[in-house]
């Protein structure tokens, strides 16, 4: 590559940083730290569900140096969305959804630090189906990045080569950066902007991973009053070893399972009682706020 053509390259990359900048703002966080947020559409700037905390004042320092006061509309702790609103309107274009992307494509991840503009660039590291977060949430495509960002780009957008959004910058376990897709932040942000929360199944049972030889369970060890579990009849000491018929290694698999689309479900948990088999329908109730 010639010094002309690597000029042009950074230089590209450089442009593409910019033109997003307007759209960009940071936020102090509980950690004692800085994240970003970006501007998603209709005044509406979406961050980072871990960094911003319920009942806390928020102010968004903007790209232009201003500070704004923001309401946070809700939180999604399944997809890591969280929706805030200015209590001024904020001028800024909205980023454009990018085409699909493919391991090996240019990812360009800008971020904000009380009010300097952020940038660095990588690959997409892989590409893959959807996916179920830890705590229930459907993820609409799993995107992996070979990209070296700091906590102070989380919450920030990724790009593509023409400045199209990808999606938000999250980090995974041991802190590996990963993009929550532009399709779940649009669910997400829909969802937030309605109810102010998005559902989650609700069993109502106090689990403990158990393994007796080859059997592995999630055992019963507490019962709300009110909760669907005690309503379906399930005891203490119970050991949950399915879901409809798919094997429940621990209470993590029945955690990924009660995401927002098991609120209301009928399902039927595998339970061994006494160390007799047995089945129990279950509805699945919605988690309470808290």
């Amino acid at each position: 590559m010639s010094d002309f053509n690597l000029s042009a390259f950074s230089d590209a990359i450089a442009d593409v940083a910019a033109t997003a900048a307007p759209a960009m703002a940071s936020l102090a966080t509980h950690h004692g730290r800085t994240a970003s947020a970006f501007h998603w559409r209709d005044g509406y700037f979406v961050t980072a569900e871990e960094v911003v905390e319920a009942g806390e004042e928020i102010e968004l320092k903007l790209a232009s140096g201003e500070r704004v006061k923001a309401e946070l509309v809700g939180r999604d702790p399944s997809t890591g969305v969280a929706l805030l609103k200015p209590a001024e309107a904020v001028n800024a274009a909205p980023l454009a959804k990018a085409d699909a992307v493919r391991p090996g494509n240019l990812a360009i991840t800008v971020g904000n630090s009380e009010g300097a503009a952020l940038a660095v660039f990588g690959t997409v590291g892989e590409v893959g189906p959807a996916w179920r977060s830890m705590r229930g949430g459907t993820i609409d495509r799993r995107i992996n990045l070979a990209v070296n960002a700091g906590g102070r780009f989380e919450g920030g957008p990724v790009l593509d080569a023409t400045g199209g959004l990808i999606g938000m910058l999250l980090f995974g376990p041991r802190r590996r950066a990963l993009v929550m897709p532009y399709e779940t932040i649009e669910r997400a942000v829909s969802t937030l902007r309605e109810k102010g929360h998005v559902a989650r199944g609700y069993l109502g049972a106090g689990l403990h991973p158990i393994r007796n030889g080859d059997a592995h369970g999630a055992m019963v060890m507490s019962l709300d009053d009110s909760g669907p579990a005690k309503a379906a009849g399930l005891y203490v000491g119970d050991i949950v070893v399915s879901w409809n018929g798919e094997a429940v290694h621990g209470p993590r698999d029945l955690i990924r399972k009660l995401g927002p689309d098991s609120a209301g479900a009928s399902v039927t948990l595998g339970v061994v009682r006494g160390g007799e088999q047995r089945d129990v329908a279950v509805t699945i109730g919605e988690k309470p706020l808290s």
